[in-house]
């Protein structure tokens, strides 16, 4: 299911026909030891955020990304300027995220590749920061609480259907596209919203959609 919406973040994830059935079976246990990967990577703070991808991620207290975050946002209110480093760090660390997510979530059988993109592909524009508005930063986790409180049930709901595709891929060898279709667009809301409030790499506030 591509992404038709021209939005400054831009997710998919490539449909499998056949799933492994014993890998699907024993997911949570196989995808430990790229978790603590990830742990370790996001950083190591007090308190915690769920990602896009719907991964638990430390962000307070020194956590890499807070810490990223809190520099950008004094970078653009100060100085309005966005490093073209951050934004690399912070887009491979999301699409590592996202891989991570994927395979989680049943939508993928390979397992989570460091730099690989594989079959989940995530895409964001580097801002021109001169034409972003300074003061924005400021508030745009604030303005995004919406978006919040629509994806906690969407992301809920995502849980039952990765449960009831659990099961359908050991009976079937299948995950169902409508239920694969709709994780994958509950992640590609989220990427918007945290591309838009956390990354700050759009003044343009986030769709209400799911493609």
């Amino acid at each position: 299911m591509a992404d038709p919406v021209p939005y400054a973040a831009r997710f998919n994830v490539e449909y499998q026909e056949q799933l492994d059935r014993l890998t699907s079976f024993f997911r949570l246990i196989w995808a430990i030891p790229i978790l603590i990967i990830l742990g370790l990577l996001s950083g190591s703070g007090s308190s915690r955020t769920v990602d896009a991808a719907g991964n638990v991620i430390e962000t307070g207290g020194g956590g890499i990304a807070g810490g990223l975050f809190l520099a950008t946002v004094l970078m653009l209110v100060f100085r309005q300027k966005y490093p073209k480093w951050w934004f690399d760090f912070g887009l491979e660390l999301a699409r590592f995220s996202a891989r991570v997510g994927a395979y989680l979530f049943l939508l993928t059988d390979r397992y989570p590749s460091t730099d690989e993109a594989q079959a989940v592909h995530l895409e964001i524009d580097y801002p021109d920061a001169t034409q972003l508005n300074r003061w924005l930063p400021l508030v745009k986790w604030l303005l995004a609480i919406p978006h919040y409180l629509v994806l906690a049930v969407l992301f809920v709901l995502v849980i039952v259907v990765t449960i009831i595709a659990w099961l359908a891929i050991l009976f079937t060898g299948s995950y169902p596209r409508a239920l694969f279709d709709f994780v994958v667009g509950t992640f590609r809301w989220g990427m918007r919203v945290w591309a838009y409030a956390f990354l700050l790499v759009t003044d343009e506030y986030p769709p209400f959609s799911m493609s």
